[in-house]
């Protein structure tokens, strides 16, 4: 892990151009929680969006956490409407693979999911995870209140902290009101939960050995997560 690879971010003249209608036989419900996979969520629930590299193991990270209370795989951040996984993969739709987290706050806060995040992937590639190499893998965080906005900017300050202690480089995840990155797009129905319907699957998330010193005073760090397979 941390090591660098920056390709080229597509322009948006130069984006595909995707089309008008939303991605089709997005499944209604989630398959591990048992909750809507589309708003609305519930009184009082909350959403954050986050991408650490391949969606396939950041949402199974989130849907683990308690107070968790839907999570979905989809596309953000870039400029190209209603893309395609196929289209994503090429880079030329500037958007991110992204995980939509919807969560109860009297039950987890923002702290403990912007956490969970910096401590299971490389933060400081830019554009790279592992062996996947591409815009759409970059590390970026989507806030929807001020609150998540500024709890973002001080983990990432203290996580960084972290890091330049341990030699390690400084942290690119994009972090952004949701209203600036755009919209999530749903991704297809086979990517959603898709580590629960393939328990085998590629996935290369887990703990970095590193710990965020934000939120870890009412909720408990996550340790269930598997380590990185590839």
């Amino acid at each position: 892990m941390f090591f660098r690879q920056t390709p080229t971010m597509v322009s948006p003249q130069e984006a595909l151009p995707g089309r008008a209608t939303p991605m089709a036989g997005v499944p209604a419900r989630h398959r591990v929680l048992d909750a809507p996979l589309k708003p609305p969520f519930g009184d009082g629930v909350e959403v954050l969006y986050v991408a650490g590299g391949c969606f396939w193991g950041i949402e199974r990270i989130f849907w683990r956490l308690e107070g968790v209370v839907s999570t979905a795989a989809g596309y953000m951040g870039g400029y190209t409407p209603n893309p395609t996984y196929e289209e994503t993969c090429t880079g030329r739709t500037g958007h991110t693979e992204a995980v939509l987290v919807a969560y109860d706050p009297e039950r987890i806060g923002a702290d403990r999911l912007v956490a969970t995040l910096f401590e299971n992937h490389d933060p400081t590639t830019p554009n790279r995870q592992g062996n996947d190499v591409g815009t759409q893998y970059r590390s970026a965080i989507y806030t929807t209140t001020p609150e998540q906005f500024e709890v973002a900017l001080a983990a990432r300050d203290a996580f960084q902290d972290v890091l330049t202690a341990a030699g390690h480089g400084a942290i690119s995840t994009e972090i952004r009101p949701a209203d600036e990155a755009g919209p999530f797009y749903y991704a297809e129905a086979y990517h959603q939960q898709y580590l629960d319907a393939n328990p085998g699957g590629y996935c290369n998330h887990g703990p970095n050995g590193y710990s965020c010193p934000v939120g870890l005073v009412n909720v408990p760090a996550q340790t269930d997560v598997e380590p990185p397979r590839a």
